[in-house]
């Protein structure tokens, strides 16, 4: 069965060349141009495999549906977002805000289908459970990886957990802080990366051969199966 895609993109053009790649390579697409039309498709059944959408729309902003899906029975869905806003801080917003993927207009055609086929490889590939598949047990405060129990500090086991609750997602240095360290700390980027390098550390000693956190230069931290 085609993997289903929702695309919201109020620019017709635009529309129709994102729909004929799609459709070329097998894909079963439903456009929607508002975003008020996305939300009641998104409230039907079947949900679609993967969504695609602008930021800018006529009626509301794209990250504003990717935050609500962030918190409902949607919370995985695989959304990639298509922005004209290509600035660094524009990505890592959307990052933040629960996109999996970001990719600036003008974009190719062929780099989006790339996109879409890894993203949902990445989404069946999920655990059922964080963590699982990567080889991680949480008990509480007790985590084990492969079985080795892990001697982390409070913020290093917060740091760990929060990567855990969204394998595979990029978290920004700013949302690891935010986290971990509470709005208020008077911390910065370089406390984060701190904090991941022990991580890092002691999760190698309990796996030599795993190193499971991986850096996103410019965006920040995700963990991998």
């Amino acid at each position: 069965m085609s993997a289903r895609v929702l695309l919201l993109e109020d620019d017709p053009a635009i529309a129709d060349t994102v729909a004929f790649a799609l459709r070329r390579e097998g894909f079963a697409v439903e456009h929607r141009g508002w975003l008020a039309e996305a939300r009641e498709r998104l409230r039907g059944s079947p949900a679609p495999d993967l969504l695609i959408l602008d930021i800018g729309l006529p009626d509301g902003h794209g990250l504003d549906l990717c935050r609500e899906l962030r918190a409902g029975r949607l919370r995985h869905l695989p959304v990639i977002v298509l922005s004209a806003r290509s600035d660094e801080m524009d990505r890592v917003l959307g990052l933040e805000l629960g996109a999996d993927d970001y990719l600036a207009k003008p974009f190719s055609p062929r780099e989006l289908v790339a996109r879409v086929r890894a993203l949902l490889r990445r989404a069946q590939a999920a655990p059922a459970e964080p963590g699982a598949s990567a080889g991680f047990d949480v008990d509480g405060a007790r985590v084990r990886l492969d079985g080795q129990l892990l001697n982390l500090t409070k913020l290093e086991l917060g740091l760990l957990l929060k990567l855990l609750a969204a394998p595979q997602r990029i978290h920004s240095r700013d949302a690891l802080l935010d986290a971990v360290w509470g709005s208020s700390a008077d911390s910065g980027d370089r406390t984060v990366d701190t904090h991941i390098k022990t991580l890092r550390a002691k999760l190698r000693e309990a796996a030599p051969t795993r190193d499971p956190i991986k850096t996103h230069r410019g965006l920040g931290y995700s963990l991998e199966p």
